[in-house]
């Protein structure tokens, strides 16, 4: 570990040649100082004079953020981030480059020698979960061992991904495991709020601070005292709001609005993100002293297509997890699944996984990555195509048979027990009665 000028220990990750487990680790040279390629994430790191680079140089011929080592197929390259006075290997100048060990790369006046790092490569658990988070894949055992440790400190961290990789449960994950355990987990997204209330949801406001305040209200670091505030998608936040976000995380206190009284509180805050935060500062959409504060750590969950062998065995978890029988799980068509590029990452497939165990073989079909065509079948799916209704109401006639399927078809499971069923589905009761009562009339 390397402690930053914030006062918090930097946990380093090592990016690595070639794949994980099987390349000799480099190490940046320049002069009396050296860094392991890591810090900023597994797989980019940033060469700048701004405080957000992981290889952070003094150089006034460099740009705030000049360059950039990313790994890409177990190949490290280097990319010049548009700076001012260009990056070169080997005397060449370069936009996109692979590297090897021994080759140099200068960045302004500043020569970056690669060399091989006599220290054990990163660590590659044995373990195929961390907490709620399943895979065994090496993309994820990878990272297993950088939250373990993670877990046990209070340190900031960013968790970032594409939509529906599993931040959210990663950020619970942490939190469970760690010293804070027995506290309070409280989410707060960003892009669920109105611009207008987030400041209020954030830091509380007074009765009568403003028009439909009429109550007290306490915002998320007062509801977190002693436990994990998970702010997610950190990146959609407002620029305006960044520097109040700051404040408050800088000085462990807040006022809510319309009040005068300073309100202390001890929260760790991990963040999450879908967005390159690298690029939103570049783009001046997000500060660089807040992304400092916050990006002590940083870890990055790869999406499920690079997660080789995860889709069958998160297919399975979720099959038992929604009421199916383990035994009757098709291993096959899960296995098929491998195949997909599943955009929508974790969480699409749980809901395909919900389909295939409400509609058989045409949960397959529905799947928006498969490749086989639609039944001609008397299905409902074939009904509908059958009438050629407007797309919208065919959409909507499709979805309202499939969740009322869905429903009937966990509530056999469970006997009848809306409140479980709704648990399971990850609905409201309210939803799962109304639903019911449309379908019987």
């Amino acid at each position: 570990m390397k402690r930053d000028d914030s006062g918090f220990d930097q946990v380093e990750t090592l990016v690595h040649s070639e794949d994980v487990g099987r390349a000799r680790p480099l190490r940046v040279v320049a002069g009396s100082e050296t860094w392991s390629l890591a810090g900023a994430s597994a797989e980019r790191m940033l060469v700048g004079t701004s405080p957000v680079c992981a290889i952070r140089l003094a150089d006034p011929h460099v740009s705030r953020r000049h360059a950039a080592f990313e790994v890409r197929r177990g190949k490290l390259h280097v990319v010049d981030l548009d700076s001012t006075n260009g990056t070169f290997v080997d005397g060449v100048a370069v936009s996109d480059a692979p590297l090897a060990e021994g080759q140099t790369v200068r960045v302004g006046d500043t020569q970056l020698r690669l060399v091989g790092d006599d220290k054990p490569s990163v660590e590659l658990s044995d373990a195929t979960s961390f907490g709620r988070v399943i895979g065994g894949s090496v993309a994820m055992r990878r990272l297993y061992p950088l939250c373990d440790r993670l877990a046990k400190t209070n340190v900031p961290v960013i968790i970032e991904g594409e939509t529906g990789t599993g931040k959210e449960v990663l950020a619970e994950a942490l939190h469970e495991m760690g010293p804070r355990a027995k506290g309070p987990f409280v989410v707060f997204d960003c892009t669920a709020v109105p611009p207008n209330l987030v400041e209020s949801e954030l830091f509380g406001h007074e009765k009568g601070a403003f028009t439909g305040a009429v109550a007290t209200r306490k915002g998320v670091f007062e509801q977190a005292d002693g436990g994990t505030l998970l702010i997610d998608e950190l990146g959609d936040l407002e620029l305006a709001l960044q520097p109040k976000l700051l404040r408050a995380i800088e000085r462990s206190e807040v006022r809510r609005v319309g009040g005068n009284q300073v309100i202390r509180f001890d929260v760790r805050v991990i963040s999450a993100t879908r967005r390159d935060l690298d690029r939103e500062i570049e783009a001046g959409r997000f500060r660089d002293d807040l992304f400092h504060r916050l990006a002590v750590a940083r870890v990055e969950l790869p999406p499920l297509r690079k997660r080789v062998g995860d889709v069958p065995r998160l297919a399975e978890k979720f099959w038992a997890s929604l009421g199916g029988d383990p035994a009757k799980a098709p291993g096959e068509l899960f296995q098929r699944w491998s195949g997909e590029p599943w955009p929508g990452n974790v969480r699409e497939l749980r809901n395909a996984v919900a389909r295939e165990l409400a509609l058989g073989g045409l949960g397959s079909v529905t799947h928006k990555s498969s490749k086989s065509e639609a039944p001609k079948g008397d299905d409902f799916l074939g009904a509908i195509l059958s009438r050629d209704e407007p797309l919208l109401v065919a959409r909507r006639q499709m979805q309202d048979e499939f969740d009322a399927r869905y429903l009937e078809r966990l509530l056999e499971k469970n006997g009848g027990d809306t409140a479980r069923v709704a648990e399971i589905a990850g609905v409201s009761r309210r939803y799962v009665q109304a639903l019911l009562a449309r379908r019987a009339k």
